[in-house]
């Protein structure tokens, strides 16, 4: 399972022990509100880390929680998984940042990281992301990241804003 490290974040593939990090994270209101429109529950929290868990073993991806390397603590996550969670799809590239760590600029920084290892290291042909529609922070990460939107379609149970980057768009902005 791959560690991945920025200048102020090291991911580390979800485990049991970051529970209390994530629970903490996923039960604000705000921090799900475009997400699942509603607060984790603790067994909601403890049933996401046993999938993710099981994905890292059948995959060799999944999710990662962010922890801030002056604090030590977990201020978000983030994911490379397949879109819709059908390995049929292509890859799809996601977070969540808990709300102080918001605008900071966490999220980008995450998010180089992971898509260099969807790229880099899966060798991943094309990585999507999708965000609620009025989700403007979420949006605004995917742009920067060089993702180009490509619509509205319908995912995980609502009608998303899609955005794109394919390996060649990757390499061209890595290499610029």
């Amino acid at each position: 399972m791959s560690i991945l490290t920025t200048p102020r974040l090291r991911l580390e593939p979800i485990t049991d022990t970051h529970f209390d990090g994530l629970y903490a994270m996923n039960s604000d209101p705000e921090v799900m509100r475009y997400i699942t429109g509603k607060a984790d529950t603790r067994d909601d929290t403890f049933a996401m880390i046993e999938r993710v868990k099981a994905r890292w073993i059948e995959f060799g991806f999944s999710w990662w929680s962010f922890f801030e390397s002056e604090t030590n603590q977990i201020i978000g996550a983030g994911c490379i998984q397949h879109l819709g969670r059908d390995p049929a799809n292509p890859l799809e590239i996601g977070w969540r940042l808990r709300r102080d760590k918001w605008g900071q600029g966490f999220a980008s920084e995450a998010a180089q990281a992971m898509a260099g290892f969807a790229f880099d290291t899966l060798q991943g042909e094309l990585l999507c992301a999708v965000c609620h529609q009025d989700n403007q922070g979420s949006a605004h990460v995917m742009k920067k990241l060089g993702m180009q939107y490509r619509g509205i379609e319908r995912w995980y149970d609502m009608d998303t804003a899609v955005y794109e980057m394919t390996q060649v768009d990757w390499r061209a902005r890595s290499t610029a």
